[in-house]
């Protein structure tokens, strides 16, 4: 079978190819109007920051920094205020903090946020008693509500998001550069949540040392006054490119390159539901320029990986290519080893993260889905074992979370049961740390950072 390597890219060649998970719309002539309109729309992020985005996640596949992505399962359109944006943001910098002191190198930080609207799903139908109606796509697609109504694919829906994501990119940006992304104030919400923790015991000490290489840095004249990387952070989103209609609309050429950019998100992921070699969502990529992620779960095979790996990155750029690993936690260690292997055999320079969510979700005795959080630490643990053994870098996690005090993911500090999912349970999709929860997270991970220590002291990586 052609590859879609193989034939020339233009925007709209993905339309030829096999394309899964497609909403189904009634209406084609109102969605290519819809199309339209959003293809005269401003970009919503600019060539020159995702390039930026591309260095630094190149610096990670040398070893040289480390991943943070996490955010909503899915943004809704009901669920947008400020405190939404700003609470989960606020729990990514704390989590950022943590996990630079523990791997010693900086912390590149990508919000699930600004697009992440739309998602996969297992069944085309959703039923209910003898009611059965098109799934929830996310809200860019259809409604969650369970009525008929709800469900039909709308295009309308498009712009909204265009707008919502406009809106979230502002503030995010006004926060990342306008003193609240300070790190002091940072590490100050840290000592917060150390403090409160069950754990406070366990995790006093890293904090205690980051706060003494604060005074150290102030004793030195090194303040938010006087350097700009204590006051500001550079801070990108991303979201999966499922829905191709909306994508093409925001791709754009650059007017310095010449070349093709997505211009919905900084960074897009094919997820291990679309990530077929000629499928419509590899060939539509294949051809912009962002740094892209690919999720990659159990059933990969290594051939068809490095297959896809040649087809979206056949120069073999660091940055271009994240893998995101979402095993499940009784799989890693079976089915992670020979993908890292086969990779690193080929040479292809990936930077490899852990999303330990979407391979550790559960059903609960009151039908609610969730994850529990002693799986998800272990599938991380698990991920840093692999890359131990085989000589490369663990380069970052990936994970479902959120900065309100929801109650959709099992244990943690606080011991969430199957019994407390209820009192809490917000999320239209899948469960989500969080915040306690994510900030325990990041502290553990740091402190299986420090004991593997940096790639630096690893021969097989420093060789390459």
């Amino acid at each position: 079978m052609t590859t879609a390597s193989q034939a020339p890219w233009t925007p709209d060649s993905w339309r030829a190819c096999p394309i899964r998970q497609v909403p189904t719309y009634p209406d084609l002539d109102r969605l290519a109007a819809m199309e339209a309109r959003i293809g005269r729309f401003p970009p919503l992020v600019f060539a020159g920051e995702a390039r930026r985005l591309k260095e630094a996640l190149g610096q990670a596949a040398e070893g040289k920094a480390f991943v943070l992505q996490g955010g909503d399962c899915a943004e809704s359109f009901s669920d947008f205020t400020a405190n939404v944006i700003r609470d989960t943001f606020r729990v990514l910098l704390q989590m950022a903090v943590v996990l630079t002191f523990g791997a010693s190198v900086p912390v590149v930080k990508m919000g699930r946020m600004a697009g992440q609207f739309a998602k996969p799903r297992s069944s085309d139908v959703e039923k209910q008693g003898d009611v059965e109606l098109p799934s929830y796509r996310g809200d860019i697609v259809n409604g969650p509500e369970f009525t008929p109504e709800a469900r039909i694919p709308d295009p309308q829906r498009m712009e909204f998001g265009y707008f919502q994501s406009a809106s979230t990119l502002n503030l995010l940006r006004a926060f990342a550069s306008g003193g609240y992304a300070d790190l002091h104030q940072v590490h100050r919400w840290n000592l917060d949540f150390v403090g409160q923790s069950p754990l406070a015991e366990q995790y006093r000490d890293l904090a205690n040392r980051i706060d003494e290489t604060l005074n150290f840095m102030t004793a030195c004249g090194m303040t938010s006054a006087t350097t700009r990387d204590l006051r500001e952070t550079d801070f990108y989103v991303s979201h999966e490119a499922l829905l191709l209609p909306y994508e093409q609309a925001l791709t754009r050429v650059d007017s310095t390159t010449g070349d093709w950019y997505a211009c919905s998100s900084h960074f897009l992921w094919i997820g291990d539901r679309t990530r077929q070699a000629n499928g419509a969502h590899v060939e539509f990529l294949r051809g912009v320029k962002n740094p892209l992620g690919m999720k990659v779960g159990p059933t990969q095979e290594p051939d068809d990986l490095l297959r896809i790996l040649d087809t979206l990155n056949p120069a073999n750029e660091a940055g271009r290519i994240t893998l995101i690993s979402r095993m499940g936690a009784d799989k890693v260690a079976a089915k992670l080893p020979p993908l890292v292997r086969a990779v690193r055999n080929a040479g292809h320079k990936v930077v490899w993260i852990c999303d330990p969510m979407h391979g550790n979700t559960t059903t609960a005795s009151n039908k609610l889905k969730t994850r529990n959080f002693d799986a998800i630490l272990g599938e991380v643990s698990g991920f840093f074992d692999t890359h131990e053994a085989e000589g490369t870098w663990a380069g970052g996690v990936h994970v479902e979370m959120t900065g309100q005090n929801v109650t959709e993911c099992t244990g943690g500090a606080r011991r969430l049961t199957e019994a407390n999912l209820s009192e809490r349970y917000e999320t239209f999709c899948d469960p989500r740390l969080n915040a306690e929860q994510s900030l325990e997270l990041s502290f553990r991970v740091a402190e299986m950072l420090k004991r593997r220590r940096s790639p630096a002291a690893m021969p097989a990586l420093a060789a390459q």
